[in-house]
């Protein structure tokens, strides 16, 4: 990810968008939009196989669904932006259930998955993983909150040890021991 840091106004537009100011929203989605194409056209690349999803199509599903909502406190512009990344993660494993659901019937319960496939995520994945994965993080997030957090921050979002450490203002050891209990956490259950 690019470096931490910020531009003032931008962190204080956030800010007060993210606690409700409308007013901001429209300046405040022209300046992020070109950073969240680049993270829609990632995200679409690592997920290709499973949504036909366009980057603007992306973004317009995360900001009607979660971010356009706010209710969340912004700590930098790079806080924002994981956010944003995690936003379209949800989206498409919405998106995922769903077409795994036309394609079982609705209601079908999905088969399991082998031990392999927190190892093939985020590359070549299907839509049996993407849900796979999205069922457990929803149940990690439930068990333990901080270390939900952090994977996604790390593993989806792509956010390095050292700046979840920053974004969240927990010290470098407290993200690795939450990264380390959330991915074993995921690993016993695959």
């Amino acid at each position: 990810m690019a470096g931490l840091t910020d531009s003032p106004l931008l962190t204080e537009q956030l800010r007060r968008f993210s606690g409700g100011d409308r007013e901001v929203a429209e300046s405040v989605l022209r300046e992020v939009f070109p950073k969240l194409h680049e993270i829609a056209v990632r995200e679409l690349r690592r997920e290709r196989y499973i949504a036909p999803l366009s980057p603007t199509e992306l973004i317009n599903e995360a900001w009607i669904r979660s971010l356009g909502k706010g209710g969340w406190t912004i700590n930098s512009r790079d806080h924002f932006y994981a956010i944003a990344s995690l936003a379209m993660r949800r989206v498409l494993v919405d998106f995922a259930r769903s077409r795994l659901a036309q394609r079982r019937g609705d209601g079908e319960a999905p088969t399991s998955l082998d031990e392999n496939t927190l190892n093939r995520l985020p590359g070549n994945t299907d839509l049996e993983s993407l849900v796979l994965i999205g069922s457990l993080m929803d149940q990690l997030e439930k068990a333990n909150l901080g270390a939900s957090r952090v994977v996604d921050l790390h593993y989806f979002a792509g956010f390095t040890l050292d700046e979840i450490a920053e974004i969240t203002g927990l010290s470098l050891r407290q993200v690795r021991h939450r990264w380390e209990k959330g991915r074993d956490w995921l690993r016993d259950r695959m």
